[in-house]
């Protein structure tokens, strides 16, 4: 079984409890990461990863407190994995939902033949996105390719090598955590997603980064220049990808020759 890291703030105690109740439903234990609290780091600490300028060119608001604070508390846990002695780790933040069952989730992602780095189990505010390609895993669990890689981080598995590189790419960022995973060409890693979800965001939980985020000095020009550059950088990459699955997956044709 991976080590599963939990994200989550001293002061969400509830979320905590919440959290270790759900999995515990499921025999699933896990190590608690204290989250990064953006509104008490000092400048040092803030701008020692996050860097105004590369903000300047990739997004177009700057970044709030809790925005950094969520980007090094993934750090954390991509820190966590790579230094471990598991080939992947799963990272869940404190606002899941269990909808079926994690551990044949993981069982199917540790069993699975097909080479990966980056495997979403969630999708953001449960949301759907068309699929470029699919191939069934189990006959419970398909992998998937989506036409953009999903956002939101509440649940996803991340092996060793490719927690350290992200690590290595992201010494300094300008975008928010999720935002720049789906940048996935610029972290050298490829994303999927395991479907159906095992895991589900709360709703009824406000967000502890969306509550914070006062998007100021929003440029929106520059917004409508980035969705252009990443929709075709995107298009590009994913075609790519999936070309190479389709490879890995295809089963060589057997043809019979009748003498």
């Amino acid at each position: 079984m991976p080590n599963i890291y939990l994200i989550n703030l001293d002061k969400s105690a509830d979320r905590l409890i919440q959290s270790a109740s759900r999995l515990a439903e499921q025999n699933i234990e896990f190590k608690r990461l204290p989250a990064v609290l953006g509104s008490a780091l000092s400048d040092e600490k803030k701008f020692a990863h996050y860097n105004k300028r590369m903000n300047k060119n990739q997004y177009y608001y700057d970044l709030s407190a809790a925005q950094i604070g969520c980007y090094l508390s993934h750090r954390k846990a991509w820190e966590c994995i790579a230094t471990g002695s598991e080939p992947f780790g799963i990272v869940l933040e404190d606002d899941f939902i269990l909808n079926h069952d994690l551990n044949s989730a993981i069982k199917a992602i540790e069993e699975m033949q097909i080479p990966w780095e980056v495997i979403k189990l969630s999708a953001y505010a449960n949301r759907a996105r068309p699929i470029a390609y699919s191939h069934p895993i189990t006959n419970e669990f398909e992998i998937v390719i989506h036409k953009k890689p999903i956002s939101g981080g509440a649940a996803t598995a991340i092996t060793k090598e490719a927690a350290q590189r992200m690590l290595d790419t992201t010494q300094q960022f300008g975008r928010p955590c999720d935002t720049d995973m789906q940048y996935f060409w610029e972290r050298g890693v490829e994303i999927m997603s395991l479907m159906p979800f095992p895991v589900a965001q709360d709703l009824r939980y406000e967000s502890t980064i969306s509550d914070a985020i006062g998007k100021q000095n929003r440029r929106p020009l520059q917004r409508l220049w980035l969705q252009i550059h990443q929709y075709i950088k995107n298009t590009y990459h994913v075609k790519q990808q999936v070309a190479k699955f389709k490879r890995i997956t295809s089963k060589p044709i057997k043809t019979r020759i009748i003498i």
